[in-house]
């Protein structure tokens, strides 16, 4: 993995809020076709990485580069279209469309949407929803699905505009242990078939099983960024999110463990994530 290129790169990536310091000169490489975690307590900038990343926020200072080239200050809708897409950890689909329309929206978006028809649209957005297992409620309203429902619809938006690089952000959030597994085989088929994937995630059972590659941040700092195994027993990680009973754990233990979306102790203060 460690020979393939660079598809994107942060370099002293730092994101203010008022007085608040969200993202604190991190500096982030994801190499094509990799699959990289980022974990982090509540408030650790992880969202508000991925929102500058895609271009929903602007860096206060630092950059961003996709395949070499500065992005820093595009426009959402620019590196859509050079092929990056992510989802929402917050999932607001257009609740009055259906799914398959839904879906449309973002094949209409993304990196070949300026040259798609309509219908050619709508069938890009059947060929995903069947892809992720949706195909029997492509003509639902968004309104009518489950949570887990909801993650495959977010999912294939994002899926239908093409990404070259695909960042995710809390998929496993609000699903139960049984759906874990099948989201996890869900995101192996998608990297599978060409995709670099950036997971956020808390629940280090996903992370561990997906990531060849972790980043922590903590206080919007990267404090560390290995392998799985080397993550789990960096001190400062235990005692930044993992606490001392998880670093206590066997490999075998932490594979089938989830990390509580307040850890850390709520007490702690945290700039937005």
């Amino acid at each position: 993995m460690s020979s393939n290129p660079t598809i994107l790169e942060t370099i002293n990536l730092t994101k203010h809020f008022g007085g608040v310091t969200a993202l604190n000169g991190v500096d982030l490489t994801l190499r094509e076709g990799e699959i990289l975690g980022v974990i982090g307590p509540n408030g650790a900038g992880k969202t508000t990485f991925i929102n500058v990343v895609t271009g929903l926020d602007h860096p206060t200072s630092g950059q961003v580069k996709f395949r070499g080239e500065t992005i820093s200050h595009q426009p959402a809708y620019r590196l859509a279209h050079l092929g990056l897409a992510r989802t929402f950890q917050v999932m607001k689909p257009f609740r009055h469309l259906t799914v398959l329309e839904n879906v449309a929206v973002g094949a209409m978006f993304g990196a070949g949407g300026d040259k798609r028809s309509t219908g050619e649209a709508f069938d890009r957005a059947a060929e995903v929803l069947t892809r992720v297992g949706m195909q029997e409620k492509m003509n639902w309203s968004a309104q009518q699905l489950t949570i887990a429902d909801l993650k495959r619809l977010e999912l294939a938006k994002a899926l239908a505009m093409e990404p070259k690089v695909l960042l995710l952000d809390e998929v496993m959030a609000g699903l139960h242990s049984g759906e874990i597994p099948i989201a996890m085989d869900l995101l192996r088929e998608i990297h599978a078939s060409g995709v670099t994937l950036l997971v956020v995630e808390h629940v280090m059972k996903a992370v561990l099983g997906l990531s060849d590659r972790i980043v922590v941040l903590h206080f919007g700092k990267k404090i560390a960024d290995g392998a799985p195994n080397e993550i789990v027993q960096d001190p400062k990680v235990i005692a930044a999110y993992l606490g001392a009973r998880y670093g206590k754990k066997t490999d075998d233990q932490r594979r089938t463990t989830e990390v509580p979306e307040s850890s850390p102790p709520s007490s702690v203060h945290h700039p937005p994530s």
